[in-house]
């Protein structure tokens, strides 16, 4: 059973949402199919759209210094149904790796371990992802909370190397005070196994794409650019864990500042927590003499970090868990842990519930269109046939062949008409190769391989810095010359259609705009963390400059990529939108040319009687008048889902 808790019913009322959202999508797939109105381009768009929906996650990190009780804060929050601790949570270091916790059906129910060593090479965790045999995979028994705690134990293994050796991997600062504390008494130094984890779990949060990542010490937050420029920043929620025994330290301060409130980031979701409240339960005090000391805690917090009092969430992790598994209510309350939940359930979920709703809503919304404009140019067809036949009503046949020639320019006019629009698809094709050799995966790989190239011969941080600030430079370069391209194809299309609109009554369709800049502002973010995260590693380790320099480039090429990535997709599929009403509108204008000539060739061969034609005529204008009006129903059914808010209230009753 899971947790009652506010976020777990948000979350699953947030799932429900979504599985409707896709059933009714669905309805309309299938709808399509039904009534020949589908084609492979809008196929491949419903399809994408579905996918997006299914594969959404909502991802939740928790970031402390050691010694903070976070992992118990993510056993308090997540797993207290499970009677016991199941992420280890003992005094000291405990979660030494990055640990993602999350479901993947198609994988078995197990841990898997990037050993420590890859650290040496300079691919990303993130890459390294796509290579299974390089992880270490535990499995383990999901009804046996004893195998469960056995397998998650592995993650906090450590063990001995020598200093050189830690040093390599980032992890041991020979200039550091605190490292020097860690040395054993024969000179080596505890090293975690691993360097990052995931663990593959069917928890009913994590089934429904719920991403929670545990981070480690703050220390490695720096030393892994991973965490800070993509998995950070791209959380859509942060829960920053301090202490109340030990105050807000500097280093806490500094990554605060740095890496979760900074101004490159979105400010949304970022919460600040004061564990540990229970070290001022003191039985020779009285309430308001605590309450007053841990006013006075909360207010200090407030100030180092910049916030407001009500941003910081007083709790007591242990104490949550411990209530939780022993079903005590008083303590529970006591322990403040329901007025996080609530906070994380109504600040995260309708947030992120926001950003789908809105971009599921203008694919939607073109989607129908295009089926509307279809359905609008066959019922046109059909029209123009019909005031044709019922005009032929007791005309002789010298008319019935003056109109089949009227048909017959008509047809010679429109296939003029479709020379121009081949010529048109030409200079499309021309303008849009034009545009993905600006945004190619190629060219974006060519620049980063030159870069890379010009960094490792680098002896100078000068030529580091200039050879980042021309990488950059370069690609908005290219993203601002790529908006001038996409501007001259929307005008293009837009006489296009205006041209087609006029000549052959055809339906005008609007070109959507379109333009990078918002590919333009996920640089911009990126650019801003690579200066400050350059300046604070070469105040640092300047010696030891190449090692976190290239890791750090890595990493900020890998997101550069993805953002690239993204943008093919997005303008793919822009692209698609702009011409495909047009080729749908031209290929049944084409066939209601085709069906009419035949109809009156029919009915002056005398095949057909006129009275057959027109009775056949009516029925599929009535057929399509009934499919306009299902798409209407289909259109409320989808704006329904869309809309559609479950009351949590109502949830839990």
């Amino acid at each position: 059973m899971m947790t009652d808790n506010k976020l777990a019913q948000h979350f699953a009322a947030y799932s429900d949402w979504r599985k409707a959202l896709v059933d009714t999508i669905c309805d309309y797939r299938s709808w399509l199919n039904e009534q020949e109105l589908n084609d492979a381009q809008v196929d491949q768009r419903i399809q994408q759209l579905l996918d997006r929906l299914r594969e959404d996650k909502l991802n939740v990190a928790f970031v402390a210094e050691f010694s903070r009780g976070k992992s118990e804060l993510i056993n308090a929050i997540f797993f207290a149904n499970y009677g016991k601790r199941l992420l280890p949570s003992t005094a000291g270091r405990t979660t030494m790796c990055p640990t993602e916790l999350l479901y993947d059906t198609s994988k078995p129910t197990s841990i898997m371990m990037l050993p420590i060593e890859t650290r040496l090479s300079d691919a990303t965790t993130s890459e390294y992802k796509r290579y299974p045999d390089e992880w270490k995979t535990v499995t383990f028994d999901v009804d046996s909370n004893d195998s469960m705690v056995k397998a998650f134990k592995e993650v906090s293994r450590t063990k001995p190397v020598s200093l050189q050796e830690a040093e390599k991997y980032g992890l041991f600062d020979p200039n550091s005070a605190d490292d020097a504390l860690n040395i054993n008494k024969d000179g080596s130094i505890d090293v975690p196994c691993w360097r990052y984890a995931m663990i593959n779990f069917p928890h009913p949060l994590l089934e429904q794409g719920l991403v929670i990542l545990d981070t480690p010490g703050l220390n490695a937050i720096g030393t892994e650019p991973e965490l800070t420029l993509n998995m950070l920043p791209n959380a859509h929620a942060v829960l920053f864990i301090l202490g109340a025994d030990t105050g807000v330290t500097k280093s806490e301060i500094d990554v605060w500042r740095q890496y979760i409130s900074g101004t490159r980031w979105k400010q949304k979701g970022r919460l600040a927590v004061l564990n540990k409240i229970d070290g001022l339960w003191d039985a020779l005090k009285n309430e308001t003499e605590i309450q007053k000391e841990l006013t006075k805690q909360i207010k200090t917090s407030a100030d180092l970090l910049g916030l407001e009092t009500d941003q910081i969430y007083p709790v007591s992790a242990q104490k949550a868990l411990l209530a939780k598994v022993q079903k005590d209510n008083a303590l529970l309350e006591k322990s403040r842990i329901l007025e996080l939940e609530k906070a994380l359930s109504e600040e995260l979920i309708p947030s992120k519930k926001e950003i789908v709703r809105d971009n599921t809503r203008n694919e939607i919304e073109d989607l129908i269109n295009s089926s509307q404009l279809i359905l609008d140019a066959r019922l046109t067809g059909i029209n123009d046939q019909l005031i044709e036949l019922r005009g032929l009503r007791g005309k002789n046949e010298d008319v019935v062949e003056h109109m089949m020639s009227k048909v017959k320019v008509d047809k010679e006019n429109f296939e003029k008409g479709l020379q121009r629009f081949q010529a048109l698809r030409s200079i499309f094709s021309q303008h849009t190769n034009k545009l993905f050799t600006l945004l190619g995966m190629e060219a974006l790989k060519a620049h980063v391989h030159k870069t890379r190239e010009t960094m490792i011969k680098a002896s100078f941080t000068k030529t580091i810095r200039d050879a980042m600030d021309h990488f950059f430079s370069e690609l908005n370069e290219r993203l601002i010359a790529s908006d001038v391209q996409i501007e001259e194809i929307k005008v293009m299309m837009d006489v296009m259609y205006d041209k087609f609109a006029k000549e052959h009554g055809l339906r005008k369709s609007e070109p959507v705009a379109f333009s990078t800049l918002r590919y333009q502002k996920e640089l911009a973010k990126l650019e801003r963390a690579y200066k400050e995260q350059f300046d604070t590693a070469f105040n640092m380790i300047a010696n030891e400059k190449m090692t976190l320099t290239s890791k750090f480039f890595e990493t900020l090429a890998s997101r550069v990529v993805h953002v690239f990535e993204v943008a093919n997709q997005d303008i793919d599929n822009w692209l698609k939108s702009v011409i495909a009403p047009m080729e749908s509108q031209v290929r049944e204008h084409q066939l209601q040319l085709r069906r009419r000539l035949e109809s009156i060739k029919r009915i002056y061969k005398a095949t057909d009687t006129l009275e057959d034609r027109i009775s056949e005529l009516e029925a599929i204008e009535k057929s399509i008048q009934s499919q306009s009006n299902d798409l209407k129903v289909l259109r409320m059914h989808l704006q329904n889902a869309l809309a559609f808010d479950v009351e949590v209230s109502a949830i839990a009753a």
